[in-house]
């Protein structure tokens, strides 16, 4: 939520692309959520704008010609990965919030549902992701 906040803060709307089911299992990751619901959350968000697929990893480039957008931002564990969108727009890569993990997150998630047993190995064999 920070990261989205400080985000929203760069520009005037932030546009946020939500890996559909079928992109997340072409990346090998699992939502926790079907895609239609964490739309319908990322949608109740008061930072984000707009929330539209993302279907492909070359879709990039065109959304971003698409929807006129200055600046693309992503969390700093994705340094470097986007450079080539500097062609297109500004790129930025803003640190994550200390003391928050998405992997503990979904860790103590498991915990819950699971037993502690269970999610310590279904968390590193797939990988999932909130969106």
């Amino acid at each position: 939520m920070r990261l989205l906040k400080r985000l929203r803060a760069l520009g005037d709307a932030l546009f946020f692309g939500c890996a559909t089911d079928e992109f997340n299992a072409i990346k090998g990751k699992r939502a926790i959520y079907p895609y239609s619901h964490r739309v319908e959350m990322l949608k109740s968000c008061r930072y984000i704008d707009h929330v539209f697929p993302e279907v492909s990893w070359d879709q990039k480039q065109k959304d971003i010609v698409e929807k006129n957008i200055i600046l693309f931002g992503m969390g700093s564990d994705w340094e470097g990965k986007f450079n080539e969108l500097e062609e297109f727009c500004e790129v930025v890569y803003l640190p994550r919030t200390n003391d928050i993990s998405t992997l503990d997150s979904i860790k103590m998630v498991q915990d819950r549902a699971f037993g502690a047993e269970t999610s310590e190995t279904s968390v590193h064999q797939t990988e999932i992701s909130f969106c």
